[in-house]
């Protein structure tokens, strides 16, 4: 905490006296009732101090999101499960992507394939490709838009899984279009 924030902490601490004690005053008579009541605003209050003095770290920890820096370069912050997720907009809807350097190919899910205008059953899935949970059938795709932020691909070439997979996974097809990716603590940095 700064001076400033701590002098507005200390001016609602004084607040709070001046109005709890002239609640006290009034209420002379059921003094005992009186006091548990003003523990539980006191407690109410103190919890709502900490709460909106901390809702910043709470919602970035809960929910990192992916920054994009005027100098074009793009941070992610790693997830509680310790993965770095990326949002890109393809064919104009936003899809979330696991980043994965062990995949080669951008993969899409056919749920995350259909919602972006695919249509799935034509796809001719004749393509195999071997994964972590065995080989598994691939439709090779071309995505008319990918877009990362302000940086837009056209006609980029993807796969669609057929497959069981939870995520998308963003792989080095897309990555290696990035002059620098490196991974600094918690961040990973995408530079164009």
């Amino acid at each position: 905490m700064d001076g400033d924030q701590i002098a507005q902490f200390g001016y609602l601490v004084l607040l709070l006296v001046a109005v709890g004690g002239s609640f006290l005053v009034s209420q002379r008579q059921n003094l005992g009732k009186s006091l548990q009541q003003a523990a539980i605003w006191g407690l109410i209050f103190v919890g709502t101090v900490a709460v909106v003095g901390l809702w910043g770290d709470v919602k970035n920890t809960v929910s990192p999101r992916q920054a994009s820096l005027s100098t074009g370069e793009i941070t992610v912050p790693r997830m509680p499960d310790g993965h770095f997720y990326l949002d890109l907009t393809i064919n104009g809807q936003d899809t979330r992507f696991v980043v994965d350097t062990g995949a080669s190919e951008m993969v899409l899910t056919t749920a995350d394939a259909a919602r972006v205008g695919i249509d799935v059953a034509q796809l001719d899935f004749l393509g195999r490709a071997n994964t972590a949970n065995g080989q598994v059938r691939i439709a090779r795709v071309t995505l008319d838009q990918v877009q990362l932020e302000d940086i837009v691909d056209r006609g980029f070439r993807a796969t669609v899984n057929q497959g069981e997979m939870r995520q998308s996974l963003l792989g080095m097809t897309y990555l290696s279009r990035f002059e620098r990716i490196s991974i600094e603590g918690d961040r990973l940095i995408l530079e164009r």
